[in-house]
């Protein structure tokens, strides 16, 4: 596993840190405005699904692995309506803000 504070990107890494402790303020200090999200292939309200898959239900993410400069991660996600699956995350940053991720099981 990768720690958090490793991972390559800096807006990626503090998003994966805001995940894992629970902290909805930061992750959404880490979008830009009118930031997009997808899961599964399907875009997503981005507020709806983070509230209803990571902060109402304790999410964490294990990261195994990185590529794309850190914006690409393969990361085990649980929480507690689902468990634990293996899932694919891709992020677009800019200007060191994340304007997109996508989402899924990998």
């Amino acid at each position: 596993m990768i720690q958090p504070d490793r991972l390559s990107d800096p807006a990626v890494r503090s998003l994966v840190a805001a995940v894992n402790s629970g902290d909805r303020s930061a992750f959404l200090g880490l979008l830009t405005d009118g930031a997009t999200m997808s899961d599964d292939g399907s875009d997503r309200d981005l507020v709806q699904w983070i509230d209803k898959e990571i902060f109402t239900v304790g999410g964490h993410m294990d990261v195994e692995s990185e590529s794309d400069g850190g914006r690409s991660l393969i990361a085990r996600f649980r929480n507690d309506t689902w468990g634990e699956m293996r899932t694919a995350w891709r992020f677009v940053v800019e200007g060191g803000k994340i304007s997109r991720f996508e989402t899924g099981q990998a």
